[in-house]
């Protein structure tokens, strides 16, 4: 509300008080955030009303209090693609939230609602091909506090995974090669 995240802690006919929260690495929009997740920076932030009527209010957790999330992981080519993308489940499949974890009432609540397919919350890989590596996106649902701590246990099982697999998650990276001469002439004059 107003250019400002977080959750709302005092309202009152003419001002909302704000726990200002930060974002997360993909969202660029704001320099003045220090804190790069959707974690409380500390500030309380009084935002008047009137912004309501000017900009454009987000709300997480009216309807719904869960958030689609990705996680990205560059893997380099001539890699077992398929074996990574089962690793990246595997290790989405226990944080993150599931249609059999949300329980019956609530998928069925979210198909009346808003018309998603029940098949949909489940985590899942998607591949593109880069010009430097196969990029594999897993797209989990989470709630609405806590996915810095999912994506953290997520991407530990991820790395430790690959490790084991030998999958090599690429970087993009610059190397100097300095090459000795084997001999020098010298010009005779």
């Amino acid at each position: 509300m107003g250019g400002v995240r977080g959750d709302v802690i005092g309202l009152t006919f003419m001002q909302t008080r704000i726990m200002e929260m930060g974002e997360s690495p993909r969202e660029k929009d704001d320099d003045k955030s220090w804190v790069r997740s959707r974690q409380f920076t500390g500030r309380i932030v009084t935002v008047t009303n009137d912004k309501v009527f000017d900009c454009p209010v987000y709300n997480y957790t009216h309807e719904f209090a869960y958030i689609w999330d990705e996680i990205s992981i560059p893997v380099a080519f001539h890699q077992d693609f398929a074996k990574a993308e089962r690793i990246i489940l595997q290790a989405a499949k226990g944080p993150a939230r599931t249609a059999e974890t949300l329980g019956k009432e609530e998928v069925s609540r979210l198909e009346k609602r808003f018309g998603i397919d029940a098949g949909e919350i489940d985590p899942r890989v998607f591949w593109r091909i880069t010009e430097d590596w196969m990029e594999l996106t897993v797209r989990f649902l989470g709630p609405d506090h806590g996915i810095r701590k999912i994506k953290d246990a997520m991407t530990r099982d991820i790395i430790a995974g690959f490790e084991k697999a030998n999958i090599v998650i690429a970087a993009t990276r610059q190397e100097g090669v300095t090459l000795e001469p084997k001999s020098r002439r010298v010009a005779k004059r």
